[in-house]
C-alpha cells in the first residue's frame, strides 16, 4: 500500500459510486462502440446538464479529448491554436497537437496561467498574411495548469474576442468540475452560457476510472465527432463502461461533491503552511492544486515519504494535488511531516 500521494489526482482510486455504476452495466452482452442504452443515457444526461443543443461523446483520456475537440475546430492545414504557454496541449501532451493535427501552437506568456482578450489579440496580427499560420481557435484550460480558475465573465470576454475574429473557443476541462465547485456555479455557467464552442469534461481526475467526454455546443461541429473520434483511436468498443461512469458523475451532483471535497483539502493544506518557516504559496489556491515554494532540503526530506512533483526544481517550486479521497488526516499528517522537515533544516 502506497502512502497518500500528493503528486496528482490521477493517483487516486475510483469513487465507490462509479464502481457501482460500472458493476450495474456489467450485465450480459450489449452492442459495442456506443450502440448501447448506457451511452444513450449519457447523451441525454449531457443535454440535461449542458442544454438541449449539447452533444456529448465519451472518450478514453484527456489528451484524446483535446485532440478530438481541437480537430473539430481546425479545418485547414495552415490553421493555428492560440493558448497559454503553460497549457497542457503545449507542455504535457508530447507534441500531439503538432504531430496528429499538424498545427502550430501560438503560445502566450501569461500571469497565473490565464489568457486575457489582449493576449488573443496579440496573436491575430498575422490574420490574412500568407506568410503566417492562421489562428483558428483559442484553447484555454479550466482549471489552468497553475491551479487558477477563469470566472464566467472572463470566459465570456475571451469568447467574444475570439468570435469577433472568426475563431472558435475550446476549453480543456480536465478539471472543469473543480473550477465550477470553486466558483459556486453549475457547469453550464462556465461552458454553455459564456460562448464556449467545444470543451472536454474530465472524469478521470474526479473519481472515474478512465472516462472523459468531448462536449460540442456548436451544432455545426457535432456531425464530425464520430469520425474524428474513431480516427483518433478514442472510440471504445465496450463503450457502456465509459459512458456509465460519466452519467454517474453528472447525476446527483457527484461531480460537485467530489471536486468540492478535493478543493477543500487543498485549501486546508494551503492554510497549514502559514506557520511553517521557509514556505510560501506561489499562486492563489482556487482548485485542488497547491503550488508552494520550499527550501530544497525540506522538499527532498518530504519526498522520501510522499509522492509529489517539482514544478520548477531550481526555484524550489513544488506542486501538491488533492483528490476526492484525500482526507483531513492525510493533509494534517503531511503538514506535520513538512513542519518536522522544516524544523530539522
Amino acid at each position: 500500500m502506497y502512502p497518500k500521494s500528493f503528486a496528482s489526482d490521477n493517483h487516486a482510486g475510483v469513487h465507490p459510486d462509479i464502481l457501482e455504476a460500472m458493476a450495474s452495466a456489467n450485465q450480459g452482452d450489449a452492442p459495442a462502440y456506443g450502440d448501447d442504452t448506457w451511452t444513450a443515457a449519457f447523451a441525454e444526461k449531457v443535454k440535461e446538464v449542458f442544454g438541449p443543443e449539447a452533444e456529448g461523446f465519451a472518450v478514453l483520456n484527456g489528451a484524446g479529448a483535446n485532440m478530438v475537440g481541437l480537430a473539430l475546430t481546425l479545418t485547414r492545414r495552415y490553421d493555428a491554436v492560440v493558448c497559454a504557454d503553460s497549457a497542457h496541449i503545449a507542455t504535457n501532451e508530447g507534441g500531439a497537437a503538432e504531430r496528429l493535427l499538424g498545427v502550430k501552437l501560438l503560445t502566450v506568456p501569461t500571469s497565473h496561467g490565464k489568457l486575457r482578450p489582449a493576449d488573443i489579440e496579440s496573436r491575430l496580427r498575422g490574420l490574412g498574411d500568407p506568410h503566417e499560420s492562421q489562428p483558428a481557435v483559442v484553447s484555454i484550460s479550466q482549471v489552468t495548469e497553475l491551479g487558477t480558475c477563469y470566472s464566467p465573465d472572463e470566459i465570456a470576454a475571451l469568447a467574444e474576442t475570439a468570435h469577433a475574429s472568426g475563431l472558435r473557443l475550446h476549453v480543456d476541462g480536465a478539471r472543469l468540475a473543480n473550477a465550477a465547485a470553486h466558483l459556486g456555479c453549475d457547469l453550464r455557467a462556465v461552458t454553455t452560457d459564456v460562448g464556449v464552442d467545444v470543451f472536454s469534461f474530465g472524469g478521470t481526475k474526479n473519481g472515474a476510472l478512465a472516462a472523459e467526454a468531448v462536449v460540442v455546443l456548436d451544432p455545426s461541429l457535432a456531425e464530425a465527432v464520430p469520425f474524428l473520434r474513431r480516427q483518433s483511436l478514442q472510440l471504445a468498443s465496450k463503450m457502456r463502461f465509459i459512458s456509465t461512469q460519466l452519467t454517474a458523475l453528472l447525476s446527483d451532483d457527484l461531480w460537485r461533491r467530489n471536486a468540492r471535497h478535493a478543493n477543500q483539502m487543498a485549501a486546508r493544506l494551503a492554510a497549514g503552511l502559514s506557520d511553517i518557516p521557509g514556505t510560501s504559496l506561489a499562486y492563489p489556491v482556487e482548485s485542488n492544486a497547491v503550488f508552494a515554494q520550499l527550501p530544497h532540503p525540506v522538499a527532498e526530506a518530504l519526498r522520501r515519504r510522499y509522492l509529489f512533483h517539482y514544478w520548477d526544481e531550481p526555484a524550489g517550486l513544488v506542486r501538491w494535488m488533492t483528490a476526492f479521497d484525500t482526507t483531513p488526516e492525510h493533509v494534517d499528517d503531511f503538514l506535520d511531516d513538512l513542519r518536522k522537515a522544516a524544523e530539522a533544516t
